[in-house]
């Protein structure tokens, strides 16, 4: 016996646990493919994952249905097109980073803090064993913000 579900709304939460209940042969209707989830990359791997389980999923405007043989077609060639995607998307990545590299310029967050900021912690500290002064008065004349001047004091 066929069960059928319908997904219409964005609650993921509710997704997973619909996708819990599913047996083989059952059928997820979704309005249009691309409301299954939230990237083209997810979307191949749910389609995936549940032909996979034998679960047959029909998108109502786009004319998807993976228990035709055109269905599967449809669904093999996005999964292929995603996986191009993936693979432009690195090669651009690594050839950026690598491009960068060549210029001396590396990634990541910086070491520490600047001479200049030092400097300024080293005033600030100083200042602050007065009790005369108000934080706002030795941080703001510094600028250097209330997180940086509270994490030093």
């Amino acid at each position: 016996m066929r069960r059928k579900f319908l997904v219409q709304q964005k609650n993921r939460s509710e997704l997973d646990k619909m996708i819990e209940q599913f047996r083989k042969d059952d059928e997820l209707y979704v309005w249009r493919l691309d409301r299954l989830g939230r990237s083209l990359k997810h979307i191949i791997d749910m389609v995936l994952s549940l032909n996979g389980k034998g679960i047959i999923i029909k998108a109502l405007t786009d004319g998807v249905d993976t228990s035709t043989i055109n269905g599967q077609l449809f669904l093999n060639l996005m999964a292929s097109l995603a996986e191009y995607e993936r693979e432009l998307i690195k090669e651009r990545t690594n050839a950026g980073l690598q491009s960068a590299r060549a210029r001396g310029r590396t990634g990541g967050r910086p070491k520490g803090y600047a001479k200049e900021t030092i400097s300024k912690l080293i005033i600030m500290r100083s200042v602050y064993k007065d009790p005369t002064k108000a934080p706002e008065e030795i941080y703001k004349p510094l600028g250097l913000t209330r997180a940086t001047f509270y994490r030093y004091a």
